[in-house]
């Protein structure tokens, strides 16, 4: 994120570990624009000059044509362009929230990409083989998640035709919130051929983590912990995105 507390943190920690394979995680709902917001009206609150702060508000928008292309991929852009010039190679990007996985906001999102010579994305979807691996989620979440499974398709085509590269999919995204070191291990011992990317949210439940807009907070240790604690799997080799091109095709 590139307007967020810890922004400048991860900025210094990107550029003292160059192995570290670091893309930009698009802003355009629940955040803070780059760009000046006169310049983005169509995804901005008017009483807060700020992205709209709720995922349900910025898709019935979305669906209903009243974003401009042109905003999202202005902004997309200029998140790009401000940790670029911070000297940070990066090697992909996605959205927050997975906005990305709707078309209107794809396309515009992958022409800004494009234009800044990124040439990779996440794969937002996760397969059901990974959803049965997340027990303790709300019955409403799987059924949303599982109705969201029809852009797949969409996604996968409009990524081929823009020259992009993806992964297979996401793991641990339905788990969000709940995921530990029983969850990683049981993925890690499911997990097919292929290219996956496991979505985590480590970190440390401190007093910023506390005061910060985010429920993800004591699953946040817990994560890190467990990802601390992984023995590794002679089966699963880590990569980066920066390792993907070329490495996959539209399916």
């Amino acid at each position: 994120m590139t307007h967020a507390p810890a922004t400048e943190d991860a900025i210094e920690l990107a550029l003292a570990t160059p192995s570290l394979g670091v893309g930009c995680h698009v802003v355009l709902v629940d955040g803070e624009p780059v760009s000046n917001p006169s310049a983005i009206r169509t995804l901005i609150e008017p009483e807060t000059d700020r992205f709209y702060a709720d995922l349900g508000t910025f898709v019935s928008r979305l669906l209903l044509g009243r974003i401009r292309p042109a905003d999202i991929q202005a902004e997309a852009a200029a998140q790009i362009s401000l940790l670029k010039s911070r000297g940070i190679p990066l090697t992909h990007i996605d959205t927050h929230k997975h906005t990305h996985m709707f078309p209107a906001v794809l396309r515009p999102l992958l022409r800004a990409g494009l234009a800044m010579g990124i040439r990779t994305v996440r794969n937002p979807f996760e397969p059901a083989w990974s959803r049965r691996v997340a027990p303790r989620v709300p019955v409403a979440r799987r059924i949303e998640l599982s109705m969201l499974g029809h852009l797949e398709p969409a996604f996968r085509r409009i990524v081929g035709e823009h020259g992009f590269t993806t992964t297979d999919g996401s793991l641990g995204v339905l788990a969000t919130g709940t995921l530990d070191a029983s969850a990683i291990s049981s993925l890690l011992q499911l997990i097919p051929d292929g290219t996956w990317e496991l979505v985590t949210h480590p970190g440390y439940n401190d007093g910023d983590l506390y005061a910060a807009h985010t429920r993800l907070k004591a699953s946040r240790e817990i994560e890190r912990q467990a990802l601390a604690a992984l023995d590794g799997d002679g089966d699963v080799k880590l990569t980066s995105f920066a390792n993907l091109a070329g490495g996959w095709k539209n399916k």
